[in-house]
């Protein structure tokens, strides 16, 4: 165990980020090169090891988090290694991307600063990469059966990883040309450097599973022929719909989705283009949608030398303490900084976020440009706006943060699978994953697709348990763990985390 003294005698203290002006004169992680094993195997110790631990009511994947924070307080990074993997495929994701909800469920946290769990669990996941841990585990049997996972995403990487341990014959379809959905696109490099997703994508490979890039099922490639082919589908081709900013102006040159933009920027980094089609280079920029997409666009603009970057938030600003209505251990809404915030103190003095405000116009140059935003600050909750509060702001290049509304609507893939939608416009399901309303047998929907846009560890519990789903259709039974159920909801709406809305 822990020292049962370590929360009494040690101050949290989290790993440190490499300096701003250090971190936007590239596009390496925010923590390359730092040495964390000293730092994160103390800050382990404050674990109390708790009668019933609440961090696990905070994490979707159950993670075990007292566990392999003793073995990291003792450096017994092997174990530390094995029970992280023991509930979740992809830590070294997670370690990076997640917001942490395990660490505002902590017990410590009802009266101190809680545990760096997330720190904990990313150098958990590189040390025992470093160490040689991370090896095949191809299966010992097959099974005979085969099952085609649509989407690379966390979540399709990880039903598809489930299922080829499980001994069955499993192919990865992918759109685009390349394997990771947003892990790979829509996540820039600064928050996680792509090598860490092809080194699983590696390890798949050699444990047998099979992936084919450049496949538009529904389009293309007929979604019923491929059931035809195959004894179980997954579907888990992301909440791809996105949302639009009715406005006038709209239509102006310069205004982009930001899903477009991050993918122009990390197909920089792939090579595919020696300069971004979409940059923010020597341009004001207005980032309209204060979620965790919108955050990403900033970080990018100010590394790509943008003149100034705004970011735009319809909701009011959150208060530094939990709400009356959020208490411990639900995850509350809370005022934050990312690291793209903090990058843009440090080069302009000030945070780049304007909260309780809405777009009522774009204002174009005469030659079909964007020129200038104009907004209006708005009254808090009810978003109506404020009589002579409007003001213009120079804008070159306007991104829309603004999320998603489901899987996408075009394409053949929702009627060649009979899939259904339900209220929220995401694929309808049962509770064990399968496509609502029989049509298709043997279908099944996980990760955003059907839970609507959440967090990488939402996608990856989801894959973990739709894989245990498909694997009880093919074989009357299972060994494999099912984290979550469909229909199971977060303790608050975590979803604006990730994409946000404004």
């Amino acid at each position: 165990m822990t020292d049962p003294f370590g929360f009494l005698r040690i101050p949290r203290k989290a790993v440190p980020a490499r300096p701003v002006e250090e971190r936007l004169g590239d596009w390496r992680e925010v923590y390359a090169g730092q040495a964390l094993l000293p730092l994160v195997s103390e800050q382990a110790d404050r674990c109390m090891d708790c009668g019933i631990p609440f961090c696990h009511t905070g994490c979707p994947l159950g993670n075990l988090i007292p566990e392999w924070n003793a073995y990291a307080a003792h450096g017994d990074w092997r174990a530390a290694y094995e029970r992280l993997h023991a509930t979740n495929n992809f830590p070294e994701f997670t370690g990076r991307l997640c917001p942490a909800p395990c660490e505002d469920a902590c017990v410590l946290t009802i009266n101190a600063d809680p545990v760096t769990i997330k720190n904990v669990e990313q150098t958990i996941a590189d040390e025992g990469r470093r160490r040689g841990y991370q090896a095949p585990r191809p299966p010992e049997r097959r099974s005979g059966r085969a099952v085609a996972v649509i989407g690379s995403g966390p979540a399709g990487l990880a039903a598809a990883q489930q299922l080829t341990r499980a001994g069955h014959r499993v192919v990865v379809h992918e759109r685009a040309d390349r394997i990771g959905g947003l892990l790979r696109y829509g996540i820039p490099e600064f928050k996680m450097e792509k090598v860490h997703l092809d080194r699983r994508i590696e390890q798949m490979r050699a444990e047998g599973t099979a992936f084919v890039t450049g496949c538009d099922i529904g389009g293309e490639v007929g979604a019923a022929e491929l059931r035809h082919g195959y004894d179980a589908v997954v579907v888990a081709v992301g909440a791809g719909e996105r949302r639009e900013l009715a406005v006038p102006g709209r239509e102006l040159r310069g205004i982009h989705q930001a899903m477009d933009y991050l993918t122009c920027a990390n197909r920089v980094r792939e090579g595919d283009f020696a300069v971004s089609p979409v940059t923010a280079e020597g341009s004001h920029v207005v980032i309209v949608g204060g979620g965790d997409t919108g955050s990403d666009c900033l970080g990018t603009a100010l590394r790509q030398g943008a003149l100034s970057v705004v970011q735009l938030d319809i909701n009011p600003e959150p208060g530094p303490g939990r709400a009356d209505g959020e208490p411990w251990p639900v995850y509350p809404k809370v005022y934050r900084i990312s690291h793209a915030h903090e990058e843009a103190r440090g080069r302009e003095g000030s945070d780049p976020r304007i909260f309780s405000c809405a777009t009522l116009h774009f204002e174009g140059d005469g030659a079909g440009r964007v020129r200038a935003l104009r907004l209006t600050a708005v009254e808090p909750m009810a978003r109506r706006p404020l009589g002579g509060s409007e003001r213009v702001l120079p804008a070159g290049l306007v991104l829309l943060a603004l999320g998603f509304s489901g899987p996408e609507r075009a394409g053949g893939l929702r009627e060649q699978l009979g899939l259904e939608l339900d209220e929220r416009g995401n694929y309808a399901r049962d509770a064990a994953f399968a496509a609502a309303g029989g049509r298709t047998p043997g279908v099944f929907v996980a990760g955003d697709a059907g839970r609507g846009q959440s967090l990488v560890v939402w996608a990856i519990a989801e894959g973990r348990s739709a894989a245990a789903a498909v694997d009880r259709h093919l074989t009357g039974s299972t060994a494999l763990p099912a984290a979550v159920a469909a229909h199971d909801r977060p303790m608050t709406a975590l979803g604006r985390l990730r994409y946000g809305d404004g």
